[in-house]
């Protein structure tokens, strides 16, 4: 059986996967449906989250990783009759970022290959392809 995973910076240094807070753990949301997970994700969007990618992977190897991270786990079932929703309230910074700024205070020196973060928009990446769709609709 695969379940479901948010991953955010998919395939990079910085990959993270998604968790919510739960008192003082983190827990990771395993789903069966990729539906589900997909829901999820444009909820997050909708919250100003970054884009993830929904990966599909072994239960055991997420069960694996919440035991050596001290993490809870959870499996929200296909057809669930509840609907899963994220928390209200956001973490002002995730872990990623953090390792970011930690990374940029100890490097003293910048390889030519790196490119500075571009600047954010006002819009969302869903708002863009939107507006992208619009204006190519007009041509």
């Amino acid at each position: 059986m695969r379940v479901f995973v948010l991953i955010f910076n998919a395939r990079t240094e910085n990959e993270g996967i998604h968790t919510i807070r739960v008192g003082d753990r983190n827990k990771i949301l395993m789903f069966e449906s990729e539906d589900d997970a997909t829901r999820y994700a444009l909820m997050l969007e909708a919250q100003d989250f970054p884009s993830p990618s929904i990966e599909a992977i072994d239960p055991e190897e997420i069960k694996d990783f919440c035991d050596s991270a001290g993490y809870e786990w959870e499996i929200i079932p296909e057809n669930s009759t509840s609907v899963v929703t994220p928390p209200e309230i956001n973490v002002e910074e995730t872990d990623w970022q953090l390792e970011d700024q930690k990374d940029d205070l100890n490097q003293d020196t910048f390889s030519i290959d790196q490119v500075p973060p571009a600047e954010e928009s006002e819009f969302s990446d869903s708002e863009l392809e939107k507006i992208r769709r619009k204006l190519e609709g007009l041509l």
